[in-house]
């Protein structure tokens, strides 16, 4: 896992980079629907994997369960313990890495990760991590995109060269590919679900995320200015495609993956 020290460190900058909890709304389907199907009930011990500014992990808490939540970026997690201060509500957020997560074996009874799991650059250890914190007949539950060529063609020429040792996160949005990687640990099923951008144009969009969305923010600003202008440009125009009378309405479908230990 070393190689991939530089590729978290950088993650977790972009992450901090940006006030991504101003954006987190737009998970909202996504957050209610995982946080649904694993009911979490009072004195379960949960633990949320990649919690960003603690959506899922609030939620859980919310319920009576006993959350944990980790995020590799540390500004994601002040600003998680400081929502839980300001509700009363007490989870312990901590930085951490969800290929080497601090918890002990079969620690918990419920493993969550709202859009995050997925990013890791190792997915064969990923999974482990998931299997070994989570006790026998416990319950996972993590979503991911679904495969959009389309977009990763759009996006791919201002982006900056992929680690050709990591994994890829759009394969966790492949039921075939979940069941290779976590079928031996967990008793799974699938659910489909979409949390679709609206908003008022195409350019709001972009403001949004180069404004909120950490890696959305590095990339653009990593770019000459005539890069930059093409790709707002790109970005523009493809969320214009899906304009509505009311306005833009793009859909996002996603997979979300629940799993019993077995």
């Amino acid at each position: 896992m070393a190689q991939y020290e530089e590729l978290k460190a950088n993650q977790a900058k972009a992450w901090s980079s940006a006030p991504w909890e101003e954006a987190e709304y737009l998970l909202t389907p996504v957050h209610e629907h995982l946080v649904a199907v694993l009911e979490p009930r009072p004195g379960e011990r949960w633990l949320d994997i990649a919690t960003g500014s603690g959506a899922v992990a609030l939620r859980a808490a919310e319920a009576g369960a006993w959350v944990t939540g980790v995020d590799l970026a540390p500004r994601q997690i002040e600003v998680a313990r400081g929502r839980a201060a300001d509700n009363g509500l007490h989870v312990s957020f901590e930085v951490g890495d969800a290929e080497q997560l601090p918890a002990e074996d079969a620690s918990f009874d419920v493993v969550a990760s709202s859009m995050g799991v997925i990013f890791t650059p190792d997915h064969s250890v990923a999974a482990h991590e998931l299997a070994r914190v989570c006790r026998p007949g416990g319950r996972l539950g993590f979503t991911a995109w679904r495969p959009d060529p389309e977009w990763n063609a759009l996006m791919k020429e201002f982006r900056p060269p992929a680690d050709p040792d990591a994994d890829d996160s759009e394969d966790w949005g492949r039921e075939d590919y979940v069941q290779q990687r976590l079928g031996k640990s967990f008793e799974l099923r699938f659910e489909e679900g979409s949390a679709p951008i609206r908003a008022g144009s195409g350019e709001e969009v972009w403001d949004l995320f180069t404004r909120t969305v950490g890696p959305c923010k590095v990339m653009a600003a990593a770019l000459p200015p005539a890069r930059r202008a093409q790709m707002h440009d790109t970005f523009v125009a493809c969320y214009e495609r899906f304009r509505t009378a009311e306005g833009i309405d793009r859909p996002e479908p996603y997979l979300l993956i629940v799993g019993r230990r077995r």
